[in-house]
């Protein structure tokens, strides 16, 4: 199937102009495949010129261009050509679809739970036309009015209003990706706020925990609404507002106006984090933010991706953090979403936040990364404290203004700023959104008895505009709070100068800018001391950020971060960075450390997730993060053991369905436990989320034949659904079982390509991400990986996938040597 090009993209949209699509779709049939028929009406700018329309069918039944059928043997992949257009235009293409297995198209899920059957539409990037045929590109926006045949009893639900019988209200127009079906016996719950009905779906198997959790995502539903209507001055615009969570999801969630779709593992069936909610609270902002910034106003091409994801990513956290309960969402963002964007913007694949040119649709899915998402939100944070909120909204009211409904460019936002603004913001937009690349910032003080004689932020790399907070501490206490704006490799802070030394200087408090931060000599020597005692979580996310991506470029060593986590964690009383932290830590540990120092490392690792489970209040967040950070790291297998049988575990942790699956996972890898214990925990819970847990764990078991039935799994099977497929690839690789998985290497570069062919783009990449040998930390590895990317036959997205896990296995080589 080819993908559709820029530059074709770009003569289309010159040539037609849709009017309105009518889809039929019937899914009262077998198991396999649904019937579909389409009806688009366009014009074209010339009479008697010739296009195309994307359809992906299992079987195209017929194709009617103004009356006249077309013949069906002219499907060219996924192309039908369309010749001698009129001025005016109708298209009728009857087709037989095919459900999906892998979250692309209309995907078809029997939960195992009860045995029913649930339908989802997954239309992004390309798989539109999966369902119903269409000119699948963002700039040919329109109206779309559906027709569903479904089983009696079933709740349907789609973009627009029902109006009974099936029958869905014409849509305001929309870009095809944007299409959006449910289709089962979902759970309901719905509300209306501010004259906007709302509603919530869920399979019935999660009823109860949807009906748990409903107040509060009402909750935060209604109280961004207003924020968002109180920042835009533009209303939502697209009726109701409707928040499915659906099975076997691969994101983690899809901005469809109408009917919102996210990943169902967002329904907690066992106890979470207040982490975890604070998350979920920030999906629901963030694609609540995508009302408008990707579907009232749509990015014309994919090179403007940053358009929809950077703005919703940053408004997201912004919102979530001023009108939720988690008033931290950016302390959060800071250590696990600003980290991956660290992480991308230093691989040989980095990109600009807005590339001058994304070639088509398959190149447009490798930009879905921590630059498109993280890098791009925190440039516009840097930007807003730049030009101060008035100007910022006052230009977004106006892109949202002109704009309406259609699409637009990087030049009509920044013309709308700089309107707005009385700015001129090309040389901002040009170091920032047009070139790649992170910057380090550090702090140089020179002092001179016990007084600053000067202090000076330096920043290293092609250097960039920044207005940054440099916070003074003397001890844990902030003495001052300094704003600092420059543009240059060197700026020298005169208010500091003849001020009495601090204990640490931290570069970027309040965490404005996009930047690596290094702390200087003194400070760095202060901040295992200084950090337990800082009031603001912030800014000690920012110091275990220093501290990691210090460890990650090779400036510290490992043994630096145990040291901190053996001294600072067992104080800390945010759960969100305890799991972060823990996360970060035991990531590095694992590639950054030969078996046996790993092994040794783990041990005090272990002992401060104790230490903290003694502080902290039972049955709490904090005591739930720790455990399983103790889960994570032990090789105490007597001891995990005593915790599944009601022995020896800390007052107040409920040994839950999910934590007793964490606890089976933990044994499996150190053979303390097998397929006996396996299938029973799966009978006592036969659930979607059960099946995965067993996935994982059977792929991790340390047998020679498990690890081949995994493999085949991974490199084979197209029958099992997308998510357990990618279960098998989480849980094979394993740092304690390097010897039993070492010949499984060279076979990941050699199947890998063709395993990749066998599946849809979404689906290959997140199985081959996770089947990559990361634990492989070799010479050998690097060689075979090498190889793979010299050959020309390999797709876009698993080159880029093995140049990134590449890119990682010679930082660990550094840092093992």
């Amino acid at each position: 199937m080819r993908s559709l090009t820029r530059a074709e993209a770009a003569e289309r949209a010159e040539l037609l102009a849709v009017e309105s699509y009518a889809v039929e779709l019937d899914v009262t049939g077998g198991d396999e495949r649904f019937r579909s028929t389409t009806t688009v009406r366009f014009r074209s700018a010339r009479a008697g010129a010739a296009t195309f329309v994307e359809v992906k069918p299992a079987r195209l039944w017929s194709a009617r261009l103004n009356g006249v059928d077309l013949d069906v043997a002219t499907l060219d992949g996924n192309r039908l050509p369309l010749p001698a257009l009129a001025e005016a235009n109708e298209l009728v293409v009857e087709a037989e679809m095919a459900y999906s297995n892998t979250g692309e198209g209309l995907h078809r899920f029997v939960d195992p739970a009860d045995g029913e059957t649930y339908l989802y539409a997954m239309s992004f990037l390309d798989d539109a036309e999966r369902i119903f045929a269409c000119f699948d590109q963002p700039d040919l926006k329109a109206p779309l009015a559906l027709t569903v045949h479904a089983p009696e009893g079933w709740v349907v639900a789609a973009n627009g209003v029902g109006e009974g019988d099936g029958r869905f209200g014409a849509t305001p127009p929309l870009a095809t990706y944007f299409f959006s079906l449910i289709a089962g016996p979902y759970h309901v719950r719905s509300d209306e706020h501010d004259g906007i009905p709302l509603g919530l779906y869920c399979r019935r198997s999660l009823a109860a925990h949807l009906d748990k959790d409903a107040d509060e995502i009402f909750e935060i539903t209604k109280a961004c609404l207003d924020r968002f209507h109180e920042l835009f001055g533009v209303r939502y615009p697209f009726g109701k507002y409707d928040q499915a969570f659906v099975p076997e999801f691969n994101a983690g969630a899809m901005e469809n106006p109408g009917l919102v779709t996210f990943r169902d593992d967002y329904v907690f069936r066992s106890v979470v984090t207040d982490g975890e909610r604070e998350w979920r609270a920030t999906v629901i902002a963030h694609e609540m933010a995508h009302m408008w910034f990707g579907d009232l106003v749509t990015m014309r091409w994919w090179d403007d991706l940053w358009l929809n994801e950077s703005f919703a990513e940053y408004l997201g956290v912004r919102v979530t953090a001023e009108v939720t309960r988690f008033d931290r969402a950016w302390t959060t963002f800071g250590l696990r979403r600003k980290a991956s964007g660290y992480v991308a913007d230093q691989r040989p694949s980095t990109h600009p936040v807005a590339p001058e040119e994304v070639l088509d649709g398959a190149h447009a899915l490798l930009n879905f990364d921590g630059i498109s998402y993280a890098k791009g939100a925190s440039v516009l944070r840097q930007l807003v404290a730049w030009l101060g909120d008035d100007a910022f909204f006052a230009g977004l009211r106006a892109y949202f203004a002109a704009h309406r409904f259609g699409n637009a460019t990087l030049a009509d936002l920044l013309d709308a700023l700089a309107e707005a603004s009385g700015r001129d913001l090309r040389g901002w937009a040009e170091v920032w959104l047009r070139q790649s690349g992170v910057n380090t910032l550090r702090a140089e003080p020179t002092i001179v008895d016990g007084r600053y004689q000067s202090v000076h932020i330096v920043q290293t790399c092609s250097p960039r505009p920044h207005r940054v907070g440099l916070g003074v501490y003397d001890g844990p206490v902030l003495r001052r709070l300094v704003s600092v704006d420059f543009d240059g490799e060197r700026a020298e802070v005169p208010e500091l100068a003849g001020e009495p030394a601090a204990d640490l200087l931290l570069v970027n408090a309040g965490d404005l800018t996009f930047a690596k931060v290094r702390l200087d000599d003194a400070s760095a020597a202060a901040a295992t001391r200084i950090m337990p005692g800082l009031d603001d979580p912030l800014d000690r996310a920012l110091l275990w950020s220093a501290t990691v991506d210090s460890v990650r470029d090779g400036d510290r060593s490992p043994a630096d971060l145990v040291a901190l986590v053996v001294t600072a964690l067992p104080l800390e009383t945010a759960p969100m960075v305890v799991e972060e932290v823990l996360g970060l830590t035991r990531d590095l540990l694992d590639r950054y450390l030969d078996p046996v120092p790993r092994e040794i490392a783990l041990q005090p690792v272990a002992m401060a997730c104790d230490r903290l489970l003694i502080a902290a209040p039972p049955g709490g967040s904090l005591q739930l993060a720790a455990a399983r950070g103790l889960i994570e790291a032990s090789t105490d297998a007597r001891r995990l053991t005593g915790w599944l049988k009601g022995k020896g575990a800390p007052d107040g942790l409920r040994i839950d369905t999910d934590l007793r699956w964490a606890l089976w996972y933990r044994l499996v890898v150190l053979g303390a436990a097998g397929p006996k214990q396996i299938d029973a925990q799966l009978d006592a819970d036969r659930s979607a989320t059960g099946q995965q847990w067993a996935a994982r764990c059977r792929a991790a078991l340390p047998d020679a034949a498990a690890k081949e039935r995994a493999w085949r799994i991974i490199a084979e099977d197209t029958e099992l659904s997308n998510r357990l497929v990618e279960a098998h690839a989480e849980g094979f690789w394993q740092p304690e079982q390097a010897e039993l998985t070492k010949s499984y290497v060279e076979r990941y570069f050699a199947e890998m390509p063709a395993a990749a062919r066998l599946r849809t783009p979404w689906s290959a990449d997140r199985v081959a991400k996770r089947a990559f040998p990361r634990f492989a930390v070799a010479k050998s590895t690097r060689k075979a990986a090498a190889a793979l990317l010299a050959r020309d036959d390999i797709a876009p997205s698993l080159r880029r996938i093995v140049i990134d896990a590449d890119d990682d296995l010679r930082r660990a080589l550094a840092a093992r040597g």
